[in-house]
């Protein structure tokens, strides 16, 4: 499947910090909490506080945030308020609707964005239905190369169609 060349690449750290600054006008600081360990975003994708501001700086750079004003702070220096801007806004919408590619990413990118979904009270069935059928024609180019293969490509295989079988009754389970 080819990537959408209109729309920038981001990693899914940066595509979380987006998605959490899409939320509310917010700044770095804020979003580093919700992302660090023992937070319920944090226990799904974990981002340091440095990759946060490095993310926001990419996203400024490319006109996805802007910042909005600033915050005192009784303890640390004054905070960049910031806020997506409307292409930032499609872009977050478009992705958090979009099922991950790779069964890989299930654990990973699916999560977070049935986590980020959750958090906005937004309905994840639709991304639940495209992800099991985009995991099902997967599922399915296995189920046809199994029988063919041998040695260490048919463990491989193997190891893939058991993992996209977990990930199909984990969708199936899902009550959205």
């Amino acid at each position: 499947m080819m990537r959408d060349l209109a729309a920038p690449w981001l990693s899914l750290t940066e595509w979380v910090v987006l998605c959490v600054a899409a939320e509310k006008p917010t700044h770095g600081f804020a979003i580093a909490a919700q992302l660090g360990h023992g937070s319920a975003l944090g226990a799904v994708w974990y981002v340091a506080r440095q990759q946060v501001y490095r993310s926001l700086e990419r996203l400024a750079r490319l006109d996805l945030i802007h910042e909005v004003g600033r915050e005192r702070s009784s303890t640390g220096p004054v905070r960049q308020l910031c806020d997506v801007t409307p292409a930032g806004r499609e872009l977050a919408a478009a992705w958090l609707c979009r099922p991950a590619r790779h069964g890989r990413d299930v654990r990973s990118e699916l999560m977070v964005k049935l986590a980020l979904l959750d958090r906005v009270g937004a309905d994840a069935g639709g991304l639940v239905r495209a992800q099991r059928d985009q995991l099902a024609v997967i599922a399915g180019a296995l189920d046809e190369r199994l029988d063919a293969a041998e040695g260490m490509e048919r463990i491989l295989i193997t190891w893939r169609r058991e993992q996209m079988s977990a990930a199909l009754r984990f969708l199936d389970a899902l009550d959205v």
